[in-house]
């Protein structure tokens, strides 16, 4: 078994803090919704999908 040493040598996953940025983003429009479950709308807002789709469009 490897452990990580002790020290600066942290290594960042960006793809990884992103995708958690994002469940957390959802638990949260999760916890505040009124309805009981999220709509694929309100899911695709939260997850600012259009906005992606209109940045790759560009």
């Amino acid at each position: 078994m490897r452990v990580a040493p002790v020290g600066g040598t942290a290594v960042q996953d960006h793809v990884a803090l992103a995708e958690i940025e994002l469940c957390g983003e959802l638990i949260i429009a999760a916890s505040t919704a009124r309805e009981e479950r999220l709509s694929l709308e309100s899911i695709d807002e939260v997850l600012r999908v259009a906005e992606e789709r209109d940045a790759e469009g560009e």
